[in-house]
């Protein structure tokens, strides 16, 4: 079924903070006899130690059995390459891939999704909630949650967009093929399978985007040259690309720990390079020509608002990637406010500081694992403390800079977290400068430490794939901002004003998406906006224009979950007054993980009843 990833192609969720966590269907058998909370109470970062363990009713080892079954069906019928980054070892959960796949992107298929979800809501509400656990509790309605939104694109199957400039699967599907990591042969033969079967899955999404043209929901010609520049990046040559320099470095790393003879060497890079050159190649010279053909056929070139059922697909976007507990017309609002804070603090820093020169202020640190080992001891005091684990930077190639997102983070394997990726982009003008902040977003307190946090203290195995993107990015805007006040070479009130500076731009485009995908927003209008807030030239709205366009509701997942994140600090600060405790709040909000923000604050509202009674 593998509804969870159904915004965005599964090829893609394991960027930018998909998080996933040790399943309980085999975490006997690695060692783990008792995961975290298993028995209701939240992981305590004062204490360190895990609760006692109740005895669990009949009902309860139902329902965790039920989480436990749900999540290995889950990974069976996920893709190869959304297994392989999830697990190492899934034999080891007592799980069985099916047969190496990239998946499916069919419509038939889509469709027939609604069924099964249909009936995993069944088998779900047939638990009687308050005969639960209270670590039980957050899974029964998250994945209620996630259902209900999973519903609300019944029929509205042709509104997905799996190609984008950026963040299409088009342009992010290759790095992930590149960091596709090798432990055994298998893996090696896995990988070549996939590689080859890339031409035939970007034509079934070709297929795809021909239906949508057909029921005139074609994208416009402006955002399919935005798609083609993202293709031309990856017509690669076919002896000399990242993908075999990797390649390389991947069986170099294998025959540390498995004996390839040199004609098993030769066998495989000669297979690679085939591949290559009749799959890889070919498939994005296809993708180029089907989208291509599909210009002229667009009927909308402004935002989803355009379309006929427009405007009750972003409400479901703005449900299933941001997650966010408001309404469309509450997030505007709660986007304004926000605003208005930051704007207020912008002018008392100003005033406060006449001859502050915040635009030539730099960080005391410019190289990426420097900057990881400051962050991670200056956020001791505030978040909890986790154990070493290993992480990795890389680069992406000068060649595809201008088609990949400014930095981005892989997730490890459940079965072993310490294969953690960061990958920056230096094809960003302001790459350097942002470094340390951009590193606070990918790796500490950022992507990096939530997953691995929410790994190790996980209260039910389903949580792995129960996630939301809104949480994940909101999480990482949030502690990026907070990083901004860490000691790192910048004088206070420059810290503090870059903070909110970053604050209120983000709100700026959360509301500039908005009013272009559902308020129906003219171009005019949009300029009207922006040139209100920024001083900017045609070329910057020009842009800004076709990037809400290209990419609804995704700027919703960093502003709409970080002002979230920033109410529910404020409540509890309001409510708690001199008791509040960063360390606690971080943890309490870990220990629930990167959940919709509707059931986050429910279980923060019952934490507060009971600091307070």
């Amino acid at each position: 079924m593998n509804f969870f990833n159904r915004k965005k192609a599964a090829v893609c969720a394991v960027l930018m903070g998909l998080t996933v966590l040790l399943s309980a269907c085999g975490y006997e058998r690695i060692g783990i006899s008792k995961l975290p909370g298993e028995t209701g109470e939240f992981y305590s970062a004062e204490s360190g130690t895990e609760p006692a363990a109740d005895p669990l009713t009949d009902v309860q080892k139902e329902f965790d059995a039920f989480c436990q079954a749900v999540f290995c069906e889950e990974m069976e019928e996920a893709s190869t390459l959304d297994l392989h980054y999830t697990l190492l070892h899934p034999e080891a959960y007592g799980i069985e891939p099916e047969e190496v796949s990239l998946g499916s992107y069919d419509l038939a298929d889509m469709i027939k999704d609604n069924d099964s979800i249909r009936d995993l809501k069944t088998r779900l509400t047939a638990f009687d909630r308050s005969l639960l656990t209270v670590g039980q509790t957050p899974v029964y309605d998250t994945l209620l949650a996630i259902l209900d939104t999973s519903l609300m694109a019944e029929g509205l199957e042709l509104y997905e967009q799996p190609l984008a400039p950026t963040i299409g699967i088009q342009a992010q599907l290759p790095i992930l093929l590149a960091e596709y990591s090798f432990h055994s042969i298998k893996d090696v033969e896995d990988y070549l399978a996939l590689l080859s079967q890339i031409d035939s899955y970007y034509g079934q999404i070709l297929s795809f985007e021909n239906q949508k043209a057909d029921a005139g929901l074609g994208p416009s010609d402006a955002s399919i040259d935005q798609i083609l520049v993202s293709c031309e990046s990856y017509r690669i040559d076919p002896d000399n690309n990242f993908l075999t320099e990797t390649f390389h470095t991947r069986l170099d790393a294998l025959s540390e720990t498995v004996s390839l003879t040199d004609e098993q060497r030769t066998d495989l890079d000669t297979r690679h390079r085939t591949a290559i050159k009749e799959h890889f190649i070919p498939a994005y010279e296809a993708l180029i020509s089907g989208v291509s053909a599909l210009k002229g056929r667009g009927l909308n070139e402004g935002g989803l608002s355009g379309f006929k059922d427009g405007k009750r697909y972003y409400e479901y976007l703005v449900k299933s990637g941001p997650g966010v507990s408001y309404s469309v017309p509450e997030l505007k609002a709660a986007l304004s406010r926000q605003m208005e804070k930051d704007y207020e603090a912008i002018g008392k820093i100003l005033s406060e500081n006449p001859s502050l020169d915040a635009e030539h202020a730099s960080f005391s640190l410019t190289e990426p694992n420097e900057i990881l080992a400051d962050l991670k001891a200056q956020m001791a005091s505030d978040f909890p403390v986790l154990s070493e684990y290993g992480y990795e930077i890389r680069y992406v190639p000068s060649y595809l800079e201008a088609s990949l997102s400014p930095a981005f983070y892989l997730t490890a394997p459940l079965d072993d977290v310490n294969q953690n990726v960061i990958y920056i982009n230096n094809g960003f003008s302001d790459s350097t400068d942002s470094l340390y902040t951009t590193l606070a977003h990918e790796g500490f307190p950022g992507h990096l430490y939530q997953t691995v946090y929410n790994r190790v203290h996980a209260a039910n195995p389903l949580m792995s794939i129960l996630n939301c993107s809104g949480a994940n990015e909101g999480w990482a805007t949030y502690v990026e901002n907070y990083a901004c006040t860490f000691d790192n070479g910048l004088p206070k009130a420059v810290g503090e004003y870059r903070a909110h500076i970053r604050s209120f731009s983000l709100c700026v485009h959360g509301l500039l998406d908005i009013g272009i995908n559902y308020d129906g927003w003219t171009k005019e209008q949009a300029k009207e906006f922006i040139t209100a807030c920024f001083r900017v030239d045609d070329d910057t709205v020009n842009e800004l224009w076709q990037v809400m366009i290209d990419n609804p509701a995704n700027y919703l997942e960093y502003c709409g979950g970080y002002v979230e994140y920033m109410e529910i600090r404020e409540q509890a600060e309001a409510a708690l007054g001199e008791d509040f405790s960063p360390l606690e709040f971080h943890t309490l909000l870990l220990d629930l993980g990167p959940i919709p923000f509707s059931v986050t604050r429910e279980f923060v509202s019952q934490w507060l009843s009971q600091k307070t009674a």
